[in-house]
């Protein structure tokens, strides 16, 4: 499922038979497809109230089918079908009704949505005529219009009350959900969130799935035994790493628990979708986001001859944005300065490609941040080297406490770096992502060497 506030798709892919059929798939511009379905579904003589009611409905169903990648979940490669017994009527090539055409121009993105709940309305609906259904009957709009009713009027007559119209929604270009980057142990961001969120509530349909206690951003030996289990529920590897079939299973899952392609849906709530991060990063912007690719891009610029290495201050200034050109015309991005999905997940590859490349090693100096969030169950090289860190700091900061160098992640190495937080100014949630690593880092570089010595200072060759 897309995740995210919804939007209006630049194109849609519609597939020209049943799903399973060897029909061709087209893609079209989404306006295009909302007039082709009208003219193909409903009449133009119809009163103009009645049109209007059946082009909301139309282009909320296809948002709904987008949304909820209810075909691309289950491995199709297409958003939709042409077909009438699973989708809406669409005959490629067709002519196109003016007055339809004229109110597509208008209404294609505004959409129907249950109140509370943030996703498109599955706004089912049939004929009237030869087949009836618990939605909207087409040929049922027209006596309603001409007894009156407004267009809002007659999706509330078909659909209750509780119904809102999102108007003039923003038309962008629609991406898979899929991030491209396998969630595992470590990983964090909105994407490991909505996971979280996901797993949760199919664990209350499928109760062998054990409870994430916080759905926190940071996947951690809760949220990889939650994975683990619900892949062996859906015939999965059990691999406890969320890799694209996976995401999608879980996607298709989540889906139809919450009844989110029915009419019926539970809907997904507002506060289901507010992120720990902003989706896109920009010019003028300050938050612990600017700091976290900032310090991205400060390893990356110290390996890479052509991206422009930036100073860590979370203000996202000329600098950072020059910073982030050189990025994205080095690793062949459209170079607009902002830090998108795209932009960030391509972020994370160069520099997981440089973690990689580079021994983890601190004796020489000072570790790079490993890539991976460490939590409390935790453990290998980078929790033993954090740890060692911690017990050299707390020779000058008693009030931090040492811990031994064993490289599981404890209760006791959550409290030294809890008390680390508090003591320089940091969320103290007992948790090692960038900004933490970096200042560890930086505190026990000063204390041992001396000098500000990291890790993307002088890294000893440059990749061009």
């Amino acid at each position: 499922m897309l995740t995210g506030t919804p939007f209006i798709p630049e194109t849609i892919t519609v597939h020209l038979g049943t799903p399973d059929s060897g029909a061709a798939n087209v893609t079209v511009n989404f306006p295009d497809y909302v007039k082709n379905v009208a003219s193909s579904e409903i009449f133009p003589t119809w009163p103009e109230s009645s049109l209007r009611a059946n082009i909301y409905v139309i282009t909320t169903f296809a948002l709904n089918r987008i949304y909820t990648e209810w075909y691309r979940s289950r491995g199709y490669d297409f958003d939709i079908t042409a077909s009438t017994q699973f989708d809406q009527k669409f005959i490629n090539g067709r002519e196109i009704f003016e007055n339809i055409s004229r109110l597509v121009d208008e209404l294609f993105n505004d959409y129907v949505r249950r109140q509370g709940s943030i996703e498109p309305l599955f706004t089912s609906f049939c004929n009237g005529t030869t087949t009836t259904c618990a939605g909207l009957s087409q040929w049922g709009t027209v006596t309603l219009a001409e007894q009156g009713k407004t267009p809002y009027e007659i999706l509330q007559y078909y659909y209750g009350d509780d119904i809102d119209i999102v108007r003039n929604a923003p038309v962008k270009s629609a991406q898979l959900s899929f991030p491209g980057i396998p969630l595992e142990l470590g990983s964090s961001g909105n994407d490991v969130r909505t996971m979280q969120i996901y797993l949760n509530r199919i664990s209350r349909n499928y109760p062998a799935i054990p409870k994430i206690p916080e759905a926190d951003n940071n996947f951690g030996v809760a949220t990889e035994e939650a994975v683990r289990e619900f892949q062996e529920i859906f015939g999965l590897e059990p691999t406890g790493i969320i890799d694209e079939a996976t995401w999608y299973k879980i996607t298709y899952i989540y889906t139809s628990v919450k009844r989110l392609a029915e009419l019926n849906s539970e809907g997904i709530r507002m506060e289901e979708l507010q992120r720990q991060y902003v989706e896109e990063l920009r010019i003028g912007m300050q938050n612990q986001e600017v700091s976290i690719i900032q310090y991205y891009l400060a390893v990356i610029g110290a390996y890479y001859e052509a991206v422009t290495p930036v100073e860590i201050t979370g203000y996202f200034g000329e600098e950072t944005e020059k910073s982030v050109k050189s990025f994205q015309r080095v690793f062949g991005l459209p170079q607009t300065g902002v830090v998108d999905r795209t932009t960030w997940n391509d972020l994370y590859r160069a520099y997981q490609g440089i973690v990689e490349s580079v021994p983890f090693d601190d004796t020489a100096g000072v570790a790079l941040y490993p890539g991976k969030v460490l939590k409390e169950g935790m453990s290998g090289d980078a929790v033993r080297i954090i740890q060692e860190y911690l017990t050299f700091i707390s020779q000058t900061y008693p009030d931090i406490p040492a811990v031994n160098n064993t490289g599981y992640f404890g209760p006791l190495t959550k409290q030294s770096i809890m008390a680390f937080q508090r003591q320089f100014g940091l969320n103290p949630n007992g948790v090692v992502g960038v900004l933490t690593w970096d200042k560890i880092a930086g505190v026990y570089s000063d204390l041992r060497f001396g000098f500000d010595k990291r890790p993307y200072q002088n890294p000893g060759y440059t990749i061009k």
